[in-house]
């Protein structure tokens, strides 16, 4: 017998293999093995078996398994056959994004040494004081004892304890050491739900699906504070009950400690956490106990996706629209909304979208039908949407004639309110650092990264500067202008850190805790600065993106959004919609509980579209706005796209590349319209140029994408595409969420 083996290379050409005697029977389609390619070991996945061969060369064995069971069924089998074909990826490099390589059943978490004293008699001599010290200390313990924690009584306990061992005075075990995973979640959080008719009538909807065993796709929008998340625990909990399991997808690691908490208050230890913050060991041991089936619900970001869970019956797809949700390197760069869609249709499973701000993509299809609709337009418990204020920060600056202020006076003013009443406030500034530019006051000149055309972002905390995009620092601070020698260099623009400092300034007596990229490398701090907020010990909240949407604080009435226009103005046809997302979705902080909630929005363009309809949280209305625009230039969600990116070191070697990938699209089929090629808005990064060709395709006549698949894997997997002069790299991007 001999088996196809595809590798996690970018070859879409499979290997044989012959299957050695021993591994007849384990070897199976879907089965991992290590086996030699070149003069390597590698590990691959089987993809299909023959019983004879065409080819009369020499055939070379499989070493071995790299699990002793399988870890797919049929249906993750199957959709990574889709992710591979949809995606154009090897299926090997599709194989190794559900199953990565670092995991195995086989795994085996450390053991550490315990003792307990038997109780017998002992005539130990004098001069073995480390024995009579460790014995005599056991005897007062009640059961057992870690080894390492006697270290005061021996220099080698472990030593010790064998020779008492030997003489029967104690006992040894070895018990794994399970990996803490009590870190990235909040304590459970115990709630009396009492359900709103909304909320009921959404429970019925999704259980009838589960009822049903048919895929099913949901569109639930539910305006913040809706109670959503009490949703997806009744349905989940209905799932569990007919014996299927559960997928729960959040765009932010930041999200995941207070809904796990949620959902381990209700199912206890049948709950696994699925993120990039988990460290090897705790990744190994919950991969391990997910295929075992010990978990019945997994939570986690994106790649959560293809946790081989069996018997699949419910996925929810929390903030639907976070970009977050779209892998951008390496490939397949999939969008794991469009994954979960799939991975549903092929399991009969009930996938709910769910989110306050729909994706338009998601609303397009609600629209036009594809989606069941379900729609929560109160919040819980009667709490009351809050009163925004837009602050127009350009008249601001002329009335009190200080230019480039952080806070407006009623921001202050509103901070100030709430700290006197002990009510907790949350600052959303999406960019982070202290400040994002270094220039000469004189020239102009801007210190830029020397890998990337962006510009350096100053970090006072640690004094350096660093490039937000390939992480380029520079420890050792400019004194002088590089190009006119200048000594007047300054700081411009806002960061996390800069608000941070003001925010102390202003306020010495509150408790002030930023999260951004740099204060979360780990998820347990995350986990800790959310927890201690949701105590009550931190009075202002200040953060990124990743605390504008999911969080649900009772005691938060102020949401203060420090410069409401960031990412306004960039040339991308999706970013209206991502910043009146952030600002509707920040606003939903407020006003929770209770008390009623207050929103500050500053802006230095309060006529334009996005910011009026996201500060009178006009949802509908916007979505008109923008769907017409879209309508009228052929963008998503009315066509298909593909965006073909051509990148190299040497600059003429790309453009010449790029001529060359654009005129083999030079003659599309009707309803497809080309792009390009054109330098990408950020024409440099990491040492590469970059130009882009992108491709779209009018549902009117390709309403299932098909045409565009078929054609642009035609032009680009043939050879002479894929072999571009100079040393220039083709990235594919199926359904890309940015032009940038």
């Amino acid at each position: 017998m001999f088996a196809d083996v595809s590798f996690p290379i970018s070859s879409y050409q499979t290997f044989s293999y012959e299957i050695p005697d021993s591994l007849l029977k384990k070897v199976k389609v879907g089965v991992r093995v290590n086996a030699p390619l070149g003069r390597r070991k590698v590990q691959g996945i089987v993809v299909g078996l023959q019983k004879t061969l065409k080819y009369k060369g020499r055939i070379r064995p499989i070493e071995s398994l790299v699990d002793d069971q399988p870890v797919l069924d049929h249906h993750l089998w199957k959709l990574i056959n889709w992710l591979a074909d949809y995606y154009n990826t090897p299926v090997g490099i599709a194989a190794k994004t559900a199953l990565p390589t670092s995991l195995s059943t086989r795994y085996k978490p450390k053991t550490q040494m315990l003792v307990k004293s038997t109780g017998q008699k002992s005539d130990l001599p004098k001069k073995a004081k480390a024995q009579i010290a460790v014995l005599n200390h056991l005897k007062t313990q009640n059961g057992f004892i870690a080894v390492q924690s006697l270290g005061e009584f021996a220099s080698n306990p472990v030593d010790v304890c064998r020779k008492l061992s030997g003489k029967n005075l104690i006992e040894i075990k070895l018990e794994p050491i399970i990996p803490d995973l009590t870190g990235f979640s909040f304590k459970p959080m115990f709630k009396k739900i009492r359900f709103s008719g909304y909320q009921k009538s959404a429970v019925d909807k999704i259980c009838t699906s589960l009822d049903k065993n048919e895929f099913t796709p949901f569109l639930l929008h539910g305006v913040t504070g809706s109670g959503k998340t009490e949703i997806y625990i009744e349905a989940a909990r209905h799932a569990i009950s007919q014996g299927k399991t559960v997928i729960m997808l959040l765009p932010e690691i930041s999200l995941t400690p207070q809904i796990a908490g949620r959902f381990r208050s209700v199912f206890g230890d049948e709950v696994a956490m699925w993120h990039s913050k988990l460290n090897q060991s705790a990744r190994a041991w919950t991969w391990k106990r997910i295929c075992a089936g010990d978990y019945k619900v997994v939570i986690g970001a994106r790649s959560a996706i293809f946790s081989p869970l069996k018997n699949l019956g419910l996925i929810v797809v929390d903030e639907e629209q976070e970009n977050s949700y779209k892998q951008e390197s390496p490939a397949p760069r999939y969008h794991a909304r469009d994954v979960s869609l799939m991975r549903g249709k092929i399991h009969n499973a009930t996938v709910v979208l769910a989110s306050a701000t729909p994706s338009l993509e998601s609303y397009y299809n609600y629209i036009q039908g594809k989606f069941e609709y379900i729609h929560l337009p109160e919040r819980y418990g009667g709490a009351k949407y809050p009163h925004v204020h837009v602050v127009d920060m350009m008249k601001e600056s002329k009335e009190t004639d200080m230019y480039g202020s952080i806070f407006s006076r009623i921001l202050i003013e509103k901070i100030s309110d709430r700290i006197g009443k002990k009510e907790q406030v949350i600052l959303l500034h999406n960019r982070r650092g202290f400040a994002p530019v270094l220039k000469c006051a004189d020239c102009g000149e801007i210190e830029t990264c020397p890998h990337c055309q962006v510009s350096l972002t100053y970090h006072k905390s640690g004094q350096f500067l660093q490039c937000h995009f390939c992480n380029h620092l520079k420890k050792q601070l400019p004194t002088q202008c590089r190009e006119c020698h200048s000594l007047t260099l300054q700081l411009a623009g806002v960061g996390t850190q800069k608000v941070e400092e003001e925010l102390m300034n202003l306020f010495p007596e509150a408790i002030v805790e930023r999260l951004d990229v740099d204060t979360t490398r780990s998820g347990k701090n995350i986990t800790e600065v959310l927890q201690r907020f949701s105590d009550g010990d931190i009075n202002i909240l200040l953060g990124t993106q990743m605390i504008a949407k999911g969080l649900d604080f009772s005691n938060a009435t102020l949401v203060g959004i420090i410069n409401g226009d960031t990412g306004l103005h960039l040339p991308d046809f999706r970013a209206g919609e991502r910043v009146f997302q952030l600002i509707y979705q920040a606003a939903g902080r407020s006003g929770r509980g209770r008390i009623p909630g207050e929103v500050v929005v500053q802006t230095y363009s309060p006529d334009h579209s996005v910011i009026k309809c996201a500060t009178q949280l006009d949802l509908k209305k916007y979505y008109n706005i923008c769907l017409d625009e879209r309508q009228t230039l052929d963008y998503p969600p009315f066509s298909w796209m593909v965006r073909l990116e051509i990148s190299g070191e040497n600059k003429r070697a790309v453009e010449n590349a790029s001529k060359i990938m654009g005129r083999k699209f030079n003659h599309l089929p009707k309803g497809m319209i080309l792009l390009g090629p054109a330098y990408c808005y950020r024409e440099r990064l990491r040492n590469k140029y970059r130009m882009q060709i992108v491709i779209k395709s009018k549902k009117t006549s390709d309403p299932n994408g098909n045409k565009l698949h078929h054609h642009f894997k035609k032009v680009i997997n043939n050879k002479d595409s894929s072999n571009l002069p100079g040393n220039i790299r083709l990235i594919v991007d199926v359904n890309p969420v940015s032009l940038l």
